[in-house]
């Protein structure tokens, strides 16, 4: 079916208008850290956000206020997390992971790229999307807490800068 009515299409028009103006307005005033991708909760928030929208704008039975009524509690939800997050250590271990060691001066850590899932063809696909041709070129690869893969060169200095990596 192409057409309805354009009764439809004004109603996604101007609810579309107003709940993305709400959409953006809410997420200046929550601030950055919303739309970040530092967790799994953080990439949960944006994809309900993301569906959330569709759903006010193709969904009749959706009235625009419900629609921002639902951007204010994953907003308010994602802001509460991050709060109990930097304020308890229990509940930041319980919603976030630390970053792991996957690779280091020369040699592939198995036991953590077994527990982490993690292909050591996709630590030869980071490498080389960071412009290394050789392993020996690495000094470390670390799989952050995003889910992203660090690719560090191997430098100069002799400086442990991995503090914060699970070894």
């Amino acid at each position: 079916m192409l057409f309805n009515s354009w009764d439809a299409v004004w109603r996604t028009l101007i609810v579309g208008i107003l709940a993305y103006a709400a959409l953006v307005l809410l997420l200046r005033i929550s601030g950055k850290r919303t739309l970040s991708k530092m967790n799994a909760f953080d990439l949960i928030v944006t994809v309900a956000l993301g569906s959330t929208l569709a759903t006010i704008l193709l969904n009749k039975k959706v009235a625009l206020v419900e629609g921002v009524s639902a951007f204010f509690i994953l907003i308010a939800l994602q802001y509460i997390v991050a709060w109990l997050s930097i304020r308890s250590d229990g509940f930041k271990k319980l919603v976030k992971s630390d970053p792991q060691l996957l690779f280091y001066r020369g040699n592939y850590l198995k036991e953590k790229i077994i527990k982490e899932r993690v292909l050591e063809v996709e630590i030869l696909q980071a490498a080389r999307s960071s412009g290394i041709n050789s392993m020996n070129q690495v000094e470390a690869v670390v799989l952050e807490t995003d889910g992203s893969i660090s690719v560090i060169k191997k430098s100069d200095s002799e400086t442990d800068t991995l503090s914060s990596v699970d070894k």
